[in-house]
């Protein structure tokens, strides 16, 4: 049984009256029941559902062909507040986010793929080459083709 919505205990039977819609009801004089507020809904998890909904957009790529407000206005959130609701539930705001997951995407495209340093950057989402070989080296403290040409694992490294 899913747990109870409203917290007062259900009417009997003779006491119940049915419309077909929640503005019938309305109309006629009663207040909505508030299904959208039930434990574990959208509504009762608050804010932290409007940081999942974004960070999934960033997972997407919504940061790598817009801006911070574009994506807060897909959100219905000014920019500001999507930067303090990140701060609270994640720790980092969404450019930093995102940058993190260019990043990390970046390292797994060098190390199990063959492509050039700037289909890497493209795909990773970066701007640039310029741009991603900074970050990259900010990050990880070497240049990226550093990283390419490190050798897999030590067979590798002997020539078999």
């Amino acid at each position: 049984m899913p747990p109870a919505v409203c917290p007062v205990r259900p009417a009997q039977g003779k006491n119940v009256t049915f419309y077909p819609t929640g503005a019938a009801a309305e109309a006629a004089g009663f207040r909505p029941c508030r299904p959208e507020t039930a434990p574990f809904s959208p509504a009762w998890q608050g804010s932290r559902t409007t940081v999942h909904r974004a960070m999934r957009l960033i997972r997407n790529g919504a940061l790598d062909r817009a801006g911070v407000n574009d994506l807060a206005a897909r959100l219905g959130v000014g920019s500001r507040h999507l930067d303090r609701l990140f701060q609270r539930h994640i720790g980092a705001t969404p450019l930093q986010v995102a940058r993190t997951l260019r990043v990390q995407r970046a390292k797994r495209l060098l190390d199990q793929t063959r492509l050039s340093m700037s289909d890497v950057a493209a795909r990773a989402g970066f701007a640039s080459l310029r741009r991603f070989n900074a970050v990259f080296a900010e990050v990880y403290r070497c240049a990226p083709s550093g990283i390419k040409r490190r050798p897999r694992s030590r067979q590798t490294k002997l020539g078999a």
